[in-house]
């Protein structure tokens, strides 16, 4: 097939085609027929020919976040936004929890909240349940710190959860107490917020819905495939987001079940790994997080003998890894600290990988990747892919700045030496367990990786930074390599036709502003999904 036979399908001109192939693989036309690619050019090849005129615009492949929370998204669509830059009080809290629908409609209704980041607080602390109890003394309230991994209750959530001051930490977690020894609100990792979350009214007969209410969402960022890395919907998770495709869910959705909650799993069914919406595997956890000091690290942290936590045992990891090969499908596993790290490295680095199209383990987050790591995951035995942040560091620098000694923070997310490694390697938002606003809009994060400064201007590693087509193809071309999230990421033949038009052209705006870009359209398979309102800047 020709680029010049009017059969061949739908022809974009006089476009600045990022194609996702390379740092410097530019096109300026490319031909859709039906939901495919099928030639990738230079327009002085199909002139005289009627085509979508791009106005010259920048286009580039549609956006992968391949780790990210859409469940989580969707459950939490009624809890207070307490994330920053519009929440960085205390008292921010607990306006806007008074500000909640459900305060004052009966002791059975919940009160919910996400996203606060107490190192930026000028009370100098995390809420506790006495704050809360301000809010209500009658009502249950619970609100999640922006990392996801720890939050607060207040007293009467305690009382419904029976958690008292003679009930024992959960394995890997901790309620943390007064000086008393009493129970103060305060819910350190997964294990002991779910103790909360038990409790909590079960089940939501809405939530293929919510997540279809999420295409907006998505499309609006270019974001044409997502990793839900712990796919929590009620019930059976596939079904659900199956559902959320037939009521309108346009992205691609490739899940992780999560091992913690859910295992041990039932063997998938024929199917349950393929198509739009699918199995991606198994999600673990290693270690917490920094912004807790809970990750686990070969260091102490500053000022103290603490080394944060190893939240998995190797009996379940063991478990979960045999699960995933038995299966067909990856194990990605959250590993923030050096030893946690290294310690994944140990249990797997000698085994056989049991697939061949893709990394059988992902890594998630790996903050800590010294020179050495890096070295010892490309000659490993097995097959290991990372998927990072810049964000984390951009979001709560505050926290860093505190749980890194100097010698941490030169190896703290170094995305330059990652991306010239042998690893496949992905840039992702982890919205929904991000401390910032507006967590997944890509060019957030690509700015924080050009720059490599946080939200305040600090240095953040600018010795690692890269560049805007190295960021980019993090997301796209690259992203890609470390999941199965189908035929996108690429602008080229044989792929999906999703991709996104920009507003300005990311490659040229002064990298102050990259920030600033917006996606004027989405397309999905070849069809127009998302169009800019007038007056949207």
């Amino acid at each position: 097939m020709t680029a010049g036979d009017p059969e061949a399908g739908r022809l974009f001109t006089n476009g600045k085609v990022f194609t996702g192939n390379g740092e410097r693989d530019f096109a300026s036309a490319f031909r859709v027929r039906g939901d495919r690619v099928v030639w990738v050019g230079d327009e002085s090849e199909v002139l005289g020919e009627n085509s979508v005129d791009l106005g010259g615009r920048t286009v580039i492949p549609g956006l992968l976040d391949m780790h990210t929370h859409p469940s989580m998204l969707a459950s939490s669509a009624d809890a207070a936004d307490l994330l920053p830059p519009a929440v960085m009080s205390l008292a921010g809290v607990l306006d806007q929890l008074r500000a909640h629908p459900a305060l004052g409609q009966g002791p059975d209704q919940w009160i919910t909240g996400r996203g606060y980041d107490d190192p930026k607080f000028p009370e100098g602390r995390a809420p506790l349940a006495a704050d809360l109890d301000l809010v209500s003394a009658t009502q249950p309230i619970v609100v999640f710190r922006g990392d996801g991994h720890s939050g607060v209750c207040n007293t009467v959530a305690l009382e419904r959860a029976g958690i008292t001051a003679a009930t024992p930490d959960p394995p890997g977690a901790r309620f943390e107490r007064d000086e008393n020894g009493r129970p103060d609100g305060r819910l350190t990792e997964l294990n002991a917020l779910q103790a909360i979350i038990a409790v909590m009214p079960g089940g939501d007969d809405c939530q293929a819905d919510r997540l279809a209410d999420l295409n907006s969402h998505y499309l609006s960022r270019g974001i044409v495939a997502v990793c839900d890395m712990r796919a929590l919907a009620p019930g059976d998770p596939l079904a659900t987001f199956r559902a959320a495709e037939r009521a309108g869910l346009r992205p691609r959705c490739t899940l992780y079940r999560d091992w913690a909650t859910d295992g041990p799993l039932p063997d998938l069914q024929p199917g349950d790994a393929a198509g739009r919406i699918r199995i991606g595997g198994v999600k673990l956890f290693m270690d917490g997080a920094y912004s807790n000091r809970t990750a686990w690290t070969a260091d102490a942290y500053p000022g103290s003998c603490d080394h944060g936590m190893q939240t998995l045992s190797d009996q379940d990891a063991r478990a979960a890894v045999g699960w995933a090969r038995r299966n067909g499908v990856q194990v990605a596993i959250h590993a923030m600290g050096d030893s946690a790290l290294w310690h994944v490295l140990d249990l797997f680095g000698e085994d056989e990988p049991w697939l061949s199209d893709r990394p059988s383990i992902r890594l998630e987050h790996a903050t800590l990747m010294s020179p050495a790591l890096i070295e010892a995951m490309e000659s490993a035995r097995m097959s290991f892919a990372i998927a990072t942040h810049t964000l984390f560091y951009f979001a709560e620098y505050d926290a860093y700045q505190r749980n890194l000694s100097q010698d941490q923070a030169r190896v703290a997310y170094p995305i330059r030496g990652l991306y010239h490694s042998a690893l496949p390697v992905a840039l992702a938002s982890d919205c929904g367990a991000t401390a910032w606003s507006d967590a997944d809009n890509v060019f957030i994060s690509v700015k924080a990786a050009v720059l490599r400064q946080a939200y305040n201007g600090a240095d953040i590693g600018q010795h690692s930074s890269v560049t805007v087509p190295q960021a980019l193809l993090l997301y796209t071309g690259r992203a890609r390599e470390i999941a199965d999230v189908g035929p996108v990421g690429r602008i080229a033949l044989g792929f999906e036709a999703s991709f996104a038009v920009l507003d300005r052209d990311v490659f040229t705006v002064p990298p102050e502003e990259i920030d600033q870009v917006q996606v004027a359209e989405t397309w999905v398979g070849g069809e127009l999904a998302y169009e800019i309102t007038a007056g949207a800047h």
